[in-house]
């Protein structure tokens, strides 16, 4: 049975994206976290994207700006197997995309039964649904020393409280913390 794991950056508040959306304060990379992304690029995983995430990196990884920025991970993001969880997609033109339109925690444990591993990029209520639907095998958290004051927060709404357990943690020394959870 294929793993599926998350990758989302959060501001102390507990926020993956301000009040209007916007992701931008989360891209605080210096040398070293860029060089820890590259290696995490390298995975292999499948990427699985609600579909605000997906068209913020469908409008990125695919242009000369992304290869020539970070062209390991811009080779990677193009290369991978990308599924986009929408229902308004009805058919995605980045290289190696399918949609995925159907109920969303039958399509990712169809996924998770045929493999490859999956990571979620982003995509925060795609984290939170599949979290609650016991499908999330990991939680690897960017915490940006941020607050933002109110925004969407990961969990809100969640149904019932979910216990983690820490595994990793790392500081950049940019002021970023990665911190690797799993499921209690």
């Amino acid at each position: 049975m294929a793993a599926v794991g998350a990758f989302i950056s959060l501001s102390l508040d507990g926020c993956y994206a301000d009040a209007n959306g916007d992701m931008s304060w989360a891209h605080t990379q210096d040398p070293e976290q860029a060089d820890f992304t590259a290696q995490n690029a390298r995975g292999g995983s499948g990427l699985l994207f609600g579909r605000i995430t997906y068209e913020m990196m469908r409008s990125f990884w695919p242009t000369p700006a992304a290869a020539q920025m970070m062209p390991d991970v811009a080779a990677s993001m193009n290369a991978l197997p990308k599924f986009v969880a929408s229902r308004t997609i009805e058919s995605a033109d980045w290289s190696n995309t399918q949609v995925l339109a159907g109920d969303l925690v039958g399509e990712v444990k169809r996924l998770k039964a045929a493999g490859p591993d999956l990571t979620i990029l982003g995509s925060g209520s795609i984290v939170a649904q599949l979290a609650a639907a016991g499908l999330l095998d990991s939680l690897d958290v960017m915490l940006v020393p941020v607050t933002l004051g109110g925004g969407k927060r990961l969990f809100d709404g969640l149904p019932r409280s979910l216990s983690w357990r820490r595994e990793d943690v790392r500081q950049f020394s940019n002021g970023n913390v990665f911190l690797r959870f799993r499921p209690a």
